[in-house]
């Protein structure tokens, strides 16, 4: 005799009852109600704020066009971009050394690095510039020889510092100080393992640090280098308590003339602004340049 299936109490999968339908899914979109509220509140105070730019007399748009481009102005644009350009070169090229000296072996040269770095970032930049204006005043001359001993060349430092390179050098020296943490925190951030790699090839330690860690370290490099020229840029502003032509200094002068505070003091904010925008544009590209290999 057989058994069947009905027999041994097995049932049959085709006469299993079939589950109920799952019910559609019904998707709520999350509301949002002071997002909107919020928006709403910063478009009103947009529009209100450039209102009273297009309205108010006090802004004298007139007199920002007539003197926006005129020669005095653009001639002290071109002073700032120049103090801009040789303050960040000579700043980040100190600040490059002082960086590697921090990251030496040698306790002695971390000390003096350590030491720059710490006394230029604690002077405020006024009176560095300052110190650098009066240096005449400390030493008449300096002369390069012995040390300790006879000098071979004298120079006057009343023709050697003028108003122009002082400038310059106090703001390159204040530069370098924060360059050199900026520097040193890229190259902390790139891995020990690239330098042990390359260095078990036999690759100089030179092109090491040429061609494999400051390529990698520019990533990290770029942001806050670009923060610090953009300071230096609008710092620049500072130098006019020299009577050095930059862009401040002569608004400053012409509004002292004709007595339009305002619209001259928009003047400087207008090109200030721009040179900034142009800045960002630069770091832009110059930043998806070294972030190829690493983001999509």
């Amino acid at each position: 005799m057989s058994l069947t299936s009905a027999d041994v109490g097995v049932k049959d999968p085709a006469a299993a009852p079939t589950p109920p339908a799952a019910a559609p899914l019904v998707v709520v979109p999350v509301r949002h109600p002071w997002r909107w509220v919020a928006v709403a509140a910063t478009a009103v105070l947009l529009i209100q704020f450039a209102h009273g730019l297009i309205t108010n007399p006090g802004w004298e748009w007139d007199v920002f066009a007539a003197f926006f481009t005129t020669e005095t102005i653009v001639q002290a644009v071109w002073v700032t971009l120049q103090l801009t350009f040789y303050g960040t070169a000579l700043g980040f090229a100190i600040g490059i050394v002082l960086a590697f000296m921090r990251l030496s072996g040698s306790p002695f040269l971390r000390s003096v690095a350590f030491g720059y770095i710490w006394a230029f970032r604690s002077i405020p930049l006024i009176v560095q510039l300052l110190f650098w204006f009066n240096l005449a005043y400390l030493y008449e001359e300096l002369s390069i020889g012995i040390p300790f001993g006879p000098g071979f060349f004298s120079f006057d430092t009343a023709g050697l510092v003028g108003e122009m390179s002082a400038a310059v050098l106090g703001l390159a020296l204040h530069q370098a100080a924060y360059a050199a943490e900026i520097v040193r925190g890229g190259v902390l951030a790139v891995d020990e393992g690239q330098s042990e790699a390359a260095a078990s090839l036999g690759i100089p330690r030179l092109r090491q640090v040429r061609r494999i860690v400051l390529p990698q370290a520019m990533r990290s490099i770029l942001p806050n280098a670009a923060n610090e020229i953009i300071s230096l840029f609008k710092g620049t502003s500072i130098v006019s308590v020299m009577a050095i032509g930059e862009l401040f200094y002569q608004v400053q002068v012409v509004y002292g003339r004709n007595g339009r505070v305002v619209p001259l003091l928009m003047v400087a904010t207008a090109w200030y602004v721009l040179l900034t925008t142009a800045l960002s544009v630069v770091q832009h590209y110059v930043e998806r340049h070294y972030a190829k290999g690493s983001a999509r």
